[in-house]
């Protein structure tokens, strides 16, 4: 969608050339760089302010630091909120009043009442709301399959919300659309929970002073999933956490509901009474609903890992590439070992690289990592990598089509590129006189091959097209083996490879036109 849009105009016009502002406040945190980014890509005119007057997160993400809020406010179109839950209401009391007729104020914050009863509080009339709340971290590489949940406000969205629902939704979101009151219900479960469950587990290994790395020794696939969550969420900023759990007011009753279960199931396992366990845990699996959908789920994401580790552990000597998620680098080499928990490789050195990266071993963390396709890898040894090129001149199969050929080269994997570089074809015998083999002398296998004299087989295949096919040997590859086998299988193509190359043919040419 185009970023020129105004509030009433259609969405993909270019009625008005003028770039849409957008002010970030919180655009140096973590999740404010993110949307700086992705609002950029689509062409609007960001600039960012944070609380620590960072310029230089800034200056690296390409944009202004509003360094006079009081200039910048009414000058944007856009205004949204992404500072931490606690100075919400703080920033939006500040800010609102000062921002335009029909621009729009937003806000990514995790809960929804407070903050949307602050922007229709403080924002003036002729101000549009929407509350906001990206259900994904700033780790998440992308927007596509996200989810996005908007909370329009009846009355103070008619003309920003369908713009901003539709601009989510062609990145690929999934976007939700509710109320404040009902996002926090929800959200004091899916948040409020799940995040409590997770940092309990984490805070009772730590009571226990359980060994975590000796215990993944004795890893099943559920529990190592498991681990994995309960150190994503540990890993987070615990502020963010912190306020999750505390500035949304539906959450203590979700605690104690969570605690009351807790204490019920650890009071059966003390008695023992497996008959009242078995009938809790059945009443929570009808309650929980297609428990068979979920097994099938769960299951897809541990194959997924057992198949992408067994293909990395196969791929052992091989040349691979790996795409790290965070840094968003390609690192390409031979895999030389592959662990559990990380990978060895030899990097290739590619266009530009300094002599002394050859040979250079690279340890990378596996969790960082997405093993690049058969088609990613090809492409970039195509684009990064130093190849040879190699001309192959032959004499092909009478009627023979030289593409359908060429189609068969280019099945060999250690070609980044094949073509025809020239097409000839051979001298016909009425139109040149006898010549006598003295006058060829250096020039007598391609004198024959021209028709002038030989046998009637050799007038014959005389007649056939010349081909010359350009090779292009990936860097990575040996050359003359690579050729050698190119060479190899025109020859079972009924192909007559020329021993001569065509500057030689050329040269003869002349000789025979004098």
């Amino acid at each position: 969608m185009s970023a020129n849009l105004k509030p009433g105009s259609q969405v993909n016009t270019t009625q008005n050339p003028e770039k849409t502002k957008i002010l970030i406040l919180g655009g140096t945190g973590e999740m404010g760089q993110w949307f700086t980014r992705f609002f950029k890509e689509r062409d609007y005119e960001v600039t960012v302010w944070g609380k620590g007057g960072k310029t230089e997160i800034a200056r690296k993400l390409e944009v202004p630091f509003a360094s006079d809020l009081e200039k910048a406010v009414p000058e944007s179109d856009i205004v949204i909120v992404s500072v931490p839950i606690s100075v919400t209401e703080e920033t939006i009391a500040e800010i609102a009043p000062k921002m335009k007729a029909g621009s729009l104020l937003m806000d990514f914050t995790s809960i929804k009442v407070k903050p949307v009863e602050a922007m229709r509080k403080f924002a003036p009339s002729g101000v549009e709301i929407l509350g906001t709340h990206p259900m994904f971290g700033p780790t998440i590489p992308t927007i596509r399959g996200q989810t996005v949940i908007l909370v329009p406000v009846k009355g103070r969205s008619e003309k920003w919300f369908p713009v901003i629902k539709e601009l989510f939704k062609e990145g690929g979101a999934h976007v939700e659309i509710t109320t404040a009151a009902e996002h926090d219900r929800l959200v004091s479960v899916v948040q409020g929970l799940t995040h409590f469950a997770y940092i309990t587990i984490g805070t009772t290994i730590d009571r226990l002073d359980f060994d975590i790395k000796r215990s993944r020794k004795f890893v099943s696939p559920v529990y190592d999933i498991m681990l994995d969550f309960v150190g994503r969420i540990l890993g987070q900023n615990p502020h963010l956490y912190a306020l999750i759990q505390m500035e949304n007011t539906g959450v203590l009753e979700v605690h104690e509901a969570f605690i009351k279960e807790c204490e019920e199931l650890s009071r059966l396992v003390r008695v023992h009474d497996e008959e009242s366990f078995v009938k809790k845990m059945k009443a929570a699996a009808r309650k929980y609903g297609d428990t068979a959908h979920a097994l099938r789920k769960s299951d897809k994401l541990i194959n997924s890992r057992i198949t992408e580790y067994e293909t990395i552990l196969n791929s052992v000597g091989k040349v691979c590439g790996f795409f790290h998620i965070y840094s968003g680098k390609i690192h390409v080499g031979t895999l030389e070992k592959a662990g559990l928990d990380e990978i060895v490789l030899t990097k290739l050195v590619s266009k530009g690289t300094s002599p002394y990266i050859k040979n250079k071993f690279v340890k990378l963390k596996l969790e960082n990592l997405r093993m690049l396709s058969e088609s990613e890898l090809w492409n970039w040894r195509k684009e990064n990598l130093e190849h040879s090129t190699r001309d192959i001149s032959v004499l092909i199969p009478k009627g023979a089509d030289p593409v359908v050929i060429l189609n068969a080269i280019n099945t060999n994997k250690q070609l980044a590129a094949c073509e025809i570089s020239d097409i000839y074809k051979s001298i016909n015998l009425g139109d040149h006189k006898k010549i006598n083999r003295e006058d060829c002398k250096e020039n007598w296998e391609d004198y024959k091959e021209f028709n002038l004299i030989g046998t009637e087989k050799e007038r014959e295949e005389a007649k056939r097209l010349g081909v010359t096919y350009r090779i292009t040997v990936f860097g990575d590859c040996n050359a003359n083996s690579v050729e050698a086998d190119v060479t190899s299988l025109l020859c079972g193509l009924g192909c007559r490879i020329r021993e001569k190359n065509l500057k030689q043919k050329e040269k003869f040419e002349i000789k025979k036109k004098i």
